[in-house]
């Protein structure tokens, strides 16, 4: 009998870090505790670099998109993460599955390529830097991070839109507390 494909997958179900109902409250302050600090430290860092014009150099724009994805990276997995430790609810919707790991993809890949902007930056600094203002100009520095954005776009929404073509067993448990990718690929049935 052929597979269907996943028009008969509503939901997925997270299994999170652990069952015991016991850890549940502790996790639960843990990662609401460091997901503040890690919104309000990014945003402490995005506000200080805008507001003093001695840091409007390349090293610290490309510092401020880091923080921009840090904090889209984490807005897209712990929200989701804590509402099911506080609801004991360990589901989420197919299309909700597909949302996170493609933003999951954006912001993950957005940051490595900021990584490797920020270490060609440094590079250029030290290597040349009687050359560097002239290398390395605002404009320069505002493609790098557009043509970022957009390679780590696309790249996400091409992974994101094979998952459309998949078809998917009964056995949809993941192991994790968000949508992986490659193990929402593990749980296909059809030939991946």
């Amino acid at each position: 009998m052929e597979q269907r494909n996943q028009t008969g997958v509503s939901e997925f179900f997270l299994l999170g870090l652990t069952t015991d109902p016991e850890m549940q409250p502790l996790l639960y302050n843990i990662f609401l505790f460091m997901y503040l600090v890690i919104i309000l430290g990014n945003l402490l860092i995005v506000l200080a670099i805008s507001s003093d014009s001695h840091l409007h150099t390349p090293m610290y724009f490309f510092l401020s998109n880091l923080s921009f994805s840090d904090i889209g990276l984490s807005t897209t997995v712990i929200p989701k993460m804590l509402l099911n430790i506080q609801t004991q609810k360990q589901s989420i919707t197919y299309i909700g599955c597909l949302i996170q790991a493609c933003a999951v993809l954006v912001f993950g890949g957005f940051e490595n390529f900021l990584l490797a902007i920020m270490a060609y930056d440094r590079y250029v600094a030290i290597c040349c830097p009687l050359r560097y203002t002239v290398i390395i100009n605002p404009r320069l520095c505002g493609m790098l991070v557009i043509f970022s954005l957009i390679t780590s776009i696309v790249n996400a929404h091409v992974h994101s839109l094979m998952l459309l073509k998949l078809s998917f067993c009964k056995h949809l448990e993941i192991p994790h507390f968000f949508c992986e990718l490659a193990q929402v690929i593990k749980l296909a049935c059809s030939n991946t």
